[in-house]
């Protein structure tokens, strides 16, 4: 694919992700334009004034619920990135209308503009917490993942594309534990909520980089799941300050010991390749398959699981992840 000719959007663009994709889309691929549509004008400004100012970037003030600025913005647009959504799990559960709007109305309200503006790609990013979802974060996003793969459907003679990436925690992002720890390392005593916890770990930049790989290779339907470390919150507590106090408080509510990626029934129309696992839809007419030629079928029962995972990363590994945090806050 040649970046250079294509006019990329992405919602939620000045967030973690998106301030990370527009970084390594304007440092490496050069798209001809790149649209930041976010709805908080005080991050466009910040982003525009803290270095995000080149020629072929654009800002748009807009919200996912709002289908007609939607449309607006994705005029000549070829590829979309959705990355805008609510994703802390307490605010969910406390606004759960508001999830839904943002979340579940505000995919569909992509996919709508998408389809009528003619893009030719759209991914959407989703997470671990979609697979067997026990909060409404995850409820919205296992539906916004639905939403996105049958609207390939939709799409008929159109030239409309739709996939979805999903992925574990990101190291560092906002509202992750990583700021939490630090900050509570100054005092001496870090809050774990229990001993066992494990989750699937990826860098912000491998994130972006797994997004743009699965750009180029998207055929629509497909679920991309990177291959991603493993990581004990007791040992990110102690990697960050080994000699604080662990203080346990209790699992909060829509809260796993573990996460997982990928399902035991999924599991059955999923192929594996070497560095990820592409998810297919199983009976539908428009998909090709074309996935089972170049990965293998997974065996009977598997499931990928934070807690059975081959990959785990050491303390030291952990360490050197968040003295690059650090160094990229300083």
């Amino acid at each position: 694919m040649d970046w250079s000719k294509q006019v990329v959007l992405i919602t939620g663009g000045t967030g973690s992700f998106g301030r990370k994709f527009v970084q390594i889309m304007l440092e490496e691929y050069h798209p001809a334009k790149l649209i930041v549509f976010s709805r908080d004008e005080m991050k466009q400004h910040e982003m525009q004034t803290g270095g995000f100012n080149h020629p072929s970037l654009r800002y748009f003030i807009g919200d996912v619920r709002d289908l007609e600025r939607l449309r607006r913005a994705m005029a000549g647009v070829d590829i979309v990135v959705h990355a805008a959504a609510l994703k802390q799990v307490p605010a969910c559960e406390y606004n759960p209308m508001e999830a839904i709007k943002t979340n579940i109305l505000g995919s569909s309200n992509v996919i709508e503009a998408a389809l009528d503006c003619n893009v030719k790609k759209v991914v959407a990013l989703s997470t671990d917490k979609a697979v067997n979802p026990v909060n409404l974060y995850g409820a919205t996003k296992l539906a916004a993942e639905k939403l996105f793969v049958q609207s390939n459907a939709y799409a008929a003679g159109k030239p409309t594309r739709f996939s979805c990436v999903r992925y574990g925690n990101v190291v560092g992002s906002r509202g992750s534990v990583v700021p939490t720890f630090l900050k509570q390392r100054e005092n001496g005593r870090l809050t774990i909520t229990d001993m066992r916890m494990t989750r699937f770990w990826i860098s912000l930049e491998d994130g972006v980089r797994f997004v743009i790989r699965c750009i180029e290779q998207m055929e629509g339907g497909e679920v991309f799941i990177p291959k991603s470390p493993s990581m004990r919150i007791v040992d990110l507590a102690r990697a960050i300050a080994p000699e604080a106090e662990l203080e346990v408080i209790g699992i909060r509510p829509g809260e796993k010991l573990h996460e997982m990626l990928i399902h035991e029934d999924e599991a059955r129309s999923t192929v594996e390749l070497d560095d990820m696992y592409v998810v297919q839809p199983t009976t539908e007419l428009w998909f090709g398959h074309s996935w089972r030629a170049r990965g293998k079928p997974l065996p009977e029962g598997f499931r990928y699981a934070s807690d059975t995972n081959s990959q785990w990363l050491t303390i030291e590994e952990i360490q050197a992840i968040i003295r690059g945090l650090e160094k990229e806050v300083a």
